[in-house]
């Protein structure tokens, strides 16, 4: 049979049978694939970092720097769904089974701690390579300079600005997943994850799981005054940047938002389009 891409009834058909696979997955496979995943994502954020710091340390091209990050982000997700991974961000979309009553909540929320939990640990993995591959004095230590500021402009935003662009990140990254269901090649699933990637790194939306790979990078490099000097930062300003502030003014409020762009903006959104009220299951219009 000839290959052809999915129409929006068939592809949340996919989603739901794809959430009782992962909701049956053992333990051991989830945290495997949870803790690639998240190096799949600390790979993308420090590649992204690395090739356009010197255009976010320029105000004036700021806005050229984060839409080259977002050229090269994309690649995180396209690791994930193409060569394997369990990310948690793009599993918020088990909603749809949830509510198709294919798998329970619990089963739902035991996959998404697992995940969660490998997620940190590879991103962790490749904070910790990083900070000691010595990359961060890239161009004459501006990377690193440039690292440290992210890292505290993320650990001070206010708890409903992280969890609004917590929010739009995660129905991004979600359309970006969904898409690729419907693909019907490799190439058509890069191109389906490419563009809404590009898009939210761009927009400056926060991530939880890449926010895993820039907050420990910015924490772990704090003490090196050069990288402060270059970031212009002061003493009081450094000393927000803990990791009591990274778990509770940026993961928490960023992880609830990208639940709600993922779960209700996409996951349920289409289940209740597409199955409840079976709008355009025939044709996908």
């Amino acid at each position: 049979m000839e290959n052809r891409t999915l129409t929006p009834f068939e592809i949340t058909q996919t989603v739901i049978e794809n959430s009782v696979h992962k909701s049956m997955s053992g333990f051991g496979k989830l945290m495997i694939l949870g803790v690639l995943a998240g190096a799949f994502i600390a790979f993308a954020a420090e590649g992204s970092n690395m090739a356009a710091f010197n255009l976010l340390a320029d105000p004036s091209t700021y806005g050229l720097g984060k839409a080259l990050a977002g050229a090269v982000f994309g690649t995180g997700l396209m690791l994930v769904v193409l060569a394997g991974g369990e990310l948690f961000t793009g599993n918020t979309l088990m909603t749809a089974a949830v509510l198709d009553k294919r798998i329970t909540a619990m089963s739902m929320l035991r996959n998404w701690m697992i995940v969660y939990s490998g997620n940190l640990a590879g991103s962790l993995l490749i904070v910790y390579m990083m900070v000691h591959s010595g990359l961060f004095e890239s161009g004459s230590s501006m990377l690193g300079a440039v690292t440290l500021n992210i890292a505290l402009h993320k650990v001070n935003l206010a708890f409903l600005e992280a969890f609004f662009l917590g929010i739009m990140c995660n129905w991004l990254v979600c359309l970006a997943v969904w898409m690729a269901y419907g693909a019907d090649s490799m190439t058509g699933k890069i191109f389906a994850i490419f563009f809404p990637i590009w898009l939210f790194i761009t927009s400056g939306f926060e991530h939880c799981i890449a926010n895993m790979y820039y907050i420990p990078a910015g924490l772990l490099i704090k003490s090196n005054e050069i990288y402060s000097s270059l970031a212009g930062v002061t003493a009081d300003h450094l000393g927000t940047l803990t990791w009591g502030n990274f778990f509770l003014k940026n993961l928490l409020p960023v992880t609830l938002g990208n639940i709600v762009g993922g779960a209700l903006f996409v996951g349920m959104a289409y289940w209740f389009a597409y199955k409840k009220m079976k709008i355009g299951c025939n044709h996908g219009a």
